[in-house]
């Protein structure tokens, strides 16, 4: 199980937050689209610093109830044996989701990258457009009813404010 999760952050969210953006930074370091990395002494730095810290403390949490409660990962090859219903997915189907497009967002705004950010946008289309098509059929599939009750209750994107609690 370490190995798949190891194999999982490593590919995941290593493509969507390291790979890609450096990919970015690199094709467009020396045009009108350049970063422009922000310093200690100023606001954007340090609202970016809080944006990546939030974003990464709900990834954590969210592999861990994936581990512990779901008894899997995040990842297709090695996904969770039970449905999470814990935590931050009381509020919102996809945490994970969520907690990239925070750390991504951190990453244009600490850099000022319009490409990072034109990335960021995309990675949510691309989510936006995969989960209906794809991931939740499948959570349907594994989960059934218990997860058809939860997608009626629990909204995708937005999350609720109370807490949705399971009959």
């Amino acid at each position: 199980m370490i190995g798949s999760l190891i194999r999982t952050i490593v590919i995941l969210p290593g493509t969507a937050l390291v790979f890609v953006p450096g990919l970015l930074l690199w094709l467009t370091h020396e045009g009108p689209y350049g970063a422009t990395p922000a310093g200690p002494g100023s606001a954007r730095f340090w609202i970016g610093i809080a944006l990546a810290a939030v974003g990464l403390a709900l990834a954590a949490w969210t592999v861990r109830l994936f581990l512990r409660v779901g008894q899997g990962t995040p990842a297709p090859w090695d996904p969770p044996k039970r449905l999470v219903v814990r935590g931050p997915y009381r509020h919102v189907r996809n945490p994970m989701i969520s907690s990239v497009l925070m750390m991504l967002g951190a990453e244009a705004l600490v850099l000022a990258s319009w490409p990072v950010a034109a990335w960021m946008l995309a990675f949510f289309l691309i989510n936006a457009i995969y989960f209906p098509l794809s991931e939740e059929k499948g959570l349907e599939k594994r989960f059934g009813e218990d997860y058809r009750i939860y997608r009626k209750n629990v909204r995708r994107w937005i999350p609720r404010l109370r807490p949705w609690t399971q009959p």
